[in-house]
């Protein structure tokens, strides 16, 4: 127990450090959701229950695979606004190849998924070229995409999928057993130790700060309490959705490839400055056109996932305000607007907020407009906290 409270001590002691530092991380939005949790239960007992924390889990996530793909972009201190309509393009693309044309359905999901990459490679190889701002390159592109899109669903205009088809059983099929939920609790808690303590050993061999045992344990004691708590959430109602477990893969895997690859460096380094890049001879031009390449990726992705979850496609989708809560999800989580600082969880954390209240406002019969305006305050309240976080790390000569 001594064990225990001092590594919970150096824990705290090492938040304050940050927040003096101007690195406040993800306490922010942790806080924000916890208020957010806390006062739509006491509005509504159903809130937090299992049913309605299954809902929330599934409907993050063709959303907030689009949010990740947009945090890369911001890394870069760019926008992504075509991310909406690529989305759709794609899922546009799947409905009519494999509904009208009868192509396999995994044919026309890979299909769909390289129409994204392909759309994101033509924005960033422009962007890099050009030196044309993204965000002026992305706005043609959302317009560009979105009449596409137009063009392949035809005069039609909705194309129904099948309700039993890989599709649409991304987002209606549950692992039953508890143990699937159970396992991946798991393994998360066991990946947490395992990368922390191999980064304790390499820094301390190295004569780096690092972190003490006891705080490795509490931090994966820390995740274990969320993963099993989330776990057993989950199990009350069907289990583990398919949808989740595929989105929180990705995202743990291309958080790998931002934290742990050589490419992942240059992304965070070409956020910090572009000219310093150049001048550190990395191939600006690659980077760029491989960040915007992954978020027509995600969102293509996205798209899909969005499709699933309404089995149709019409020539509304990746439109309406999916693409403001796409970037509003990867600011909200922590990742900031001058680029060089965010993680792709800053993305489940952000889209968790928003659905959460979105699912808050459902159920609790409020109107759609105040949505949009709580929205709306917490986002400006997390660009305020960056701002000031960036004021502060450049005082601190970090920034």
């Amino acid at each position: 127990m001594r064990a225990v409270a001092r590594g919970a001590h150096g824990a705290v002691e090492a938040v304050r450090r940050r927040l003096r530092a101007g690195e406040p991380g993800s306490l922010p939005v942790v806080l924000v959701l916890a208020v957010v949790w806390i006062t739509f239960q006491c509005l509504n007992q159903n809130f937090l229950s299992p049913r309605n924390l299954s809902n929330i889990s599934v409907d993050i996530v063709g959303t907030g695979l689009i949010a990740v793909g947009i945090v890369f972009v911001l890394l870069l201190g760019q926008l992504d606004l075509s991310v909406g309509s690529i989305s759709g393009l794609a899922a546009a693309v799947f409905a009519v190849l494999n509904v009208n044309h009868g192509v396999p359905e995994w044919l026309a999901l890979v299909v769909a998924v390289l129409v994204g990459t392909v759309a994101g490679t033509v924005q960033g190889y422009s962007v890099a070229r050009t030196r044309v701002p993204a965000f002026v390159v992305t706005l043609a592109g959302l317009l560009t995409w979105n009449g596409l899109m137009l063009s392949v669903l035809g005069d039609s205009g909705t194309v129904n999928l099948d309700e039993d088809g890989l599709v649409a059983r991304l987002t209606s099929y549950y692992f039953t057993h508890d143990a699937v939920a159970y396992g991946l609790a798991a393994v998360a808690a066991a990946a947490v130790f395992l990368v922390a303590d191999r980064d304790r050993r390499r820094r301390r061999a190295l004569g780096m700060p690092h972190r003490s045992l006891r705080a490795v344990l509490v931090r994966t004691g820390g995740v274990a309490v969320l993963s099993f708590s989330v776990a057993y959430a989950l199990n009350r109602f069907q289990g583990l959705p398919l949808a989740l477990l595929i989105f929180l893969v990705l995202v743990a895997a291309l958080d790998v490839v931002l934290r742990r690859t050589h490419y992942g460096r240059q992304v965070y380094a070409l956020g910090g400055s572009i000219e310093a890049s150049r001048r550190a001879s990395i191939d600006v031009t690659w980077v760029q056109t491989a960040v915007l390449a992954t978020s027509g990726t995600m969102a293509a992705l996205g798209g899909l996932f969005l499709a699933s979850r309404i089995t149709s496609v019409s020539q509304t989708s990746g439109s309406g305000v999916l693409l403001v809560n796409a970037i509003a999800a990867a600011v909200i989580g922590g990742t900031s607007l001058f680029g060089g600082r965010g993680t792709t969880w800053s993305a489940v954390l952000g889209i968790l907020v928003i659905q959460s209240i979105a699912s808050g406002m459902a159920i609790t019969d409020t109107p759609p407009a105040v949505q949009f305006v709580i929205t709306g305050g917490v986002l400006f309240a997390a660009v305020v906290v960056d701002s000031l976080s960036r004021r502060s790390q450049e005082a601190h000569g970090r920034a």
